[in-house]
């Protein structure tokens, strides 16, 4: 059975939508995948305050702006078709949405774009809320990418996702993944403050020093104490992680140094504490396949390279459309197993009560 769908991802680094058209082809339990066509639309100065203002929008001006989302999203999806000359080929729309609030410990997620809406301007069966049956089941919500990792992308060891979030899957039985830290949001609203969108192949970083006294408190911060099951919200990044380097008073570049040292830090940390779930531990050589933004940081993968070999890991970057639309790639994926009813969330990833069968389905067209 062959399935045509759009997988859409809004990520915490706010660069802009990720729009992917993928084929999924299932045959006796085994499943193939290409990505036919993709892209990442910007958002505008304008989009991109209203989804950073979001959370701190009273109800009703959120829900509007939840609905407003919607229906730009489906706007979006209606250009991206009608540029690429996908018309009555996509069958399906899996939309993750855009995270405001993600409050695990009260089984709450909330993600802006309302399925209607995008329903209603493509006029095609959308699926959206992926994680909120999680939630309910008491998992973390998150990550919810470990699906696709086990279907489509079987031959590593390990998964890193170097986005707004980092987060790191284990191949293990069952299988681990978690929200590891704040990554590229952070590093950009650093560049940020020196003009720049963002730290272009890590140069201003290259040319930072690492300032041991910011990156031993850094170290320390709690979440770093926790076992998985865990996952992170934005505002960890935004209002926890931020200003602690602000208050430091250090430059732009040594700021960006000594963040993306810490980064490492704790990637290789989580892995080798991973390493020792697994038969042979760090005598096996392993592989790593790292994608998301950060996988065009330069000195971020040379660092992080340098530091893994000691872990006996090898760091394996894909070609650029795998980089930059794996996520929006499994959104679509997700779709298609829910479109099955078939489960789409692992709960030893997420720490629900049991997996389950995420998103709510919004039919678009006339029946």
């Amino acid at each position: 059975m062959i399935y045509r769908a759009i997988g859409l991802m809004s990520g915490s680094s706010l660069d802009g939508l990720d729009i992917a058209f993928a084929e999924f082809q299932e045959n006796a339990g085994r499943w193939d995948y290409a990505i036919r066509e993709a892209d990442c639309y910007s958002y505008s100065e304008q989009w991109i305050a209203k989804l950073k203002s979001a959370t701190s929008l009273n109800a009703l001006d959120y829900q509007l702006l939840h609905v407003e989302y919607g229906h730009y999203v489906g706007k979006e999806i209606n250009k991206f078709i009608a540029e690429r000359h996908l018309e009555y080929q996509v069958a399906l729309i899996s939309s993750h949405g855009h995270t405001t609030f993600h409050v695990p410990s009260k089984k709450m997620t909330a993600q802006l774009g309302d399925g209607a809406a995008i329903a209603a301007e493509t006029q095609l069966p959308v699926a959206t809320d992926l994680r909120a049956m999680d939630l309910a089941l008491g998992g973390q919500g998150a990550p919810i990418v470990p699906i696709g990792e086990k279907w489509l992308l079987g031959d590593y060891d390990f998964f890193l996702n170097l986005g707004g979030i980092a987060n790191i899957s284990c191949k293990t039985e069952p299988y681990v993944a978690y929200d590891v830290c704040a990554a590229n949001r952070v590093l950009n609203m650093l560049a940020n403050g020196a003009g720049k969108e963002f730290d272009d192949r890590g140069q201003m970083a290259k040319e930072g020093k690492i300032n041991l006294e910011l990156m031993e408190k850094l170290n320390n911060l709690d979440y770093y104490k926790r076992s998985y099951p865990k996952s992170l919200a934005n505002d960890f990044g935004t209002d926890t992680v931020y200003p602690m380097i602000r208050k430091s008073g250090i430059d732009v570049n040594d700021s960006l140094s000594t963040y993306l040292a810490h980064v490492i830090v704790q990637i290789k940390n989580a892995l080798e504490k991973d390493l020792l779930t697994l038969p042979g531990g760090i005598q096996v050589s392993r592989k790593l396949l790292a994608t998301g933004g950060g996988a065009f940081n330069d000195f971020l993968m040379e660092r992080l390279r340098e530091e893994l070999m000691t872990l006996n890991i090898e760091v394996i970057v894909p070609n650029a459309d795998l980089i930059k639309y794996k996520e929006a790639l499994i959104m679509a994926f997700m779709g298609v197993l829910r479109w099955r009813q078939e489960y789409n969330v692992l709960s030893s990833v997420t720490g629900a009560a049991r997996d389950s069968i995420g998103g709510a389905l919004w039919i678009g067209q006339e029946a």
